[in-house]
């Protein structure tokens, strides 16, 4: 990696009940010679999730922790968090493992090298490895993406994806309104709007059920449809 990249990374983690694997993921996080500054937004957790949070930022100066008082979404944690990011180039990070930072690399390119304000993580895309799970989930995301593809003229592969990189200012010109998961849709609608070079990067995917976490659900594909019609159609 060439000496100029380093420290220069944003990462933005959403957090809510993630007491589980918010360490691990936090500390392979700070492992990146890209990472700057990891700002974790706790979105109002019931378990330990903060505490854990807190105890790393008292030891780790690249850390910085942004509480919520109630429960609010990972999209309004997104908005808190990308407010606050100050270094050139930023990353979203999930508060689970479903996502390997050991990939910012990867993602990252096309930003460094000045070809791309953009970049989407694709579950779809190459052989990188990934978990095998639902397959509604698939077709879901299948139609989420064509229809937004349709509004946007884009054709990303997984517009869903939890994994996405920006150029700071590029991002922080979007006044996000969703609070939920169609942060997703709206994005990218206003990314398309705004012109923006997307790329999109195949990556692996170590996916949670239920069970162990995952708590995205059909009511959320409802909502998405909404967003992908409101912010292509409506709010421009």
């Amino acid at each position: 990696m060439a000496p100029d990249r380093k420290g220069i990374l944003a990462v933005v983690m959403p957090a809510y009940n993630e007491a589980g694997t918010i360490r691990d993921v936090a500390l392979r996080v700070l492992q990146q010679p890209e990472v700057g500054e990891l700002i974790v937004i706790d979105d109002a957790s019931g378990d330990a999730t903060a505490e854990f949070v807190r105890l790393l930022a008292g030891t780790e100066p690249r850390v910085k922790v942004l509480m919520h008082s109630k429960n609010q979404g990972k999209g309004a944690a997104l908005r808190t968090g990308i407010a606050a990011a100050n270094l050139p180039f930023l990353i979203i990070q999930d508060a689970d493992l479903e996502y390997d930072p050991d990939e910012y690399p990867a993602m990252l390119a096309p930003l460094f090298e000045g070809k791309a304000d953009v970049v989407y993580g694709s579950r779809f895309l190459g052989g990188r490895p990934h978990r095998v799970l639902y397959f509604w989930h698939s077709v879901g995301n299948f139609f989420l993406t064509l229809l937004s593809n349709m509004f946007t003229n884009l054709n990303l592969t997984d517009m869903e994806t939890g994994f996405k990189a920006f150029r700071r200012e590029v991002i922080q010109k979007i006044d996000i309104q969703e609070n939920r998961f169609g942060f997703e849709p709206e994005i990218t609608a206003k990314l398309a709007r705004l012109n923006a070079r997307f790329y999109e990067i195949g990556i692996s995917y170590s996916g949670r059920t239920y069970a162990e976490g995952k708590k995205i659900g059909w009511k959320d594909g409802v909502s998405a449809i909404r967003c992908i019609l409101k912010y292509n159609l409506f709010c421009r």
